[in-house]
């Protein structure tokens, strides 16, 4: 069904010139990882998963979005999983600290909600990568955020940055280490909204 999906979305996408992807390459290829982009609206979701093909991403989405059993279905069917965002636990982090090891990649909206705010990251998508022991991969994106505007004239741009690596910051304490990692991340996608602003 995820397949299904991202190429439907890439062929519709193609009708409005499609999206482009800068520094694809930075993409990891020999281990699972977690992605965090920015986030607007819904489509920075369709965005990324199809700026990524061939990689399939399992988003991580509010357990409110699975309570009627046919759209919680289907979002099981292209990959997304339950986080309880009020009173998360061990139990929100067990899923994709599991699809890493498996070698998956995990997909995270780590402001949390969708807003064009310059909001602090939150620490969600960094202590995944440090207890999955993978690459973390910042990204942003620039263009429509919503169907009122999907078909409007307007690019649609995806930029994906270079890994950070949970073992470069093995030298200091645990809360130093994801402190340091976060503040990396924050300044990593800020860096790439304003590459975007000038391309």
């Amino acid at each position: 069904m995820y397949k299904f999906c991202v190429y439907a979305l890439k062929l519709i996408l193609g009708l409005r010139g499609g999206i482009k992807v800068y520094q694809k390459e930075n993409l990891p290829t020999d281990s699972g990882f977690v992605i965090s982009c920015t986030h607007s609206g819904w489509v920075d979701v369709i965005a990324l998963g199809v700026g990524i093909i061939p990689y399939e991403i399992h988003y991580m989405a509010k357990k409110e979005l699975f309570a009627k059993s046919l759209i919680g279905n289907f979002l099981k069917s292209i990959h997304a999983f339950p986080v309880d965002r009020e009173n998360p636990g061990p139990s929100s982090i067990k899923t994709p600290i599991q699809l890493l090891k498996k070698g998956e990649v995990v997909g995270i909206f780590p402001s949390g909600t969708r807003t064009s705010e310059d909001v602090p990251l939150k620490r969600g998508a960094v202590t995944i990568a440090q207890l999955g022991k993978s690459p973390l991969v910042p990204a942003a994106y620039s263009g429509p955020s919503n169907e009122k505007d999907l078909f409007k004239k307007g690019k649609m741009q995806l930029i994906i940055g270079e890994p950070i690596y949970p073992e470069d910051f093995a030298e200091y304490k645990q809360k130093e280490k994801l402190s340091m990692m976060t503040d990396v991340l924050n300044e990593r996608i800020k860096e790439l909204e304003k590459k975007l602003q000038q391309m």
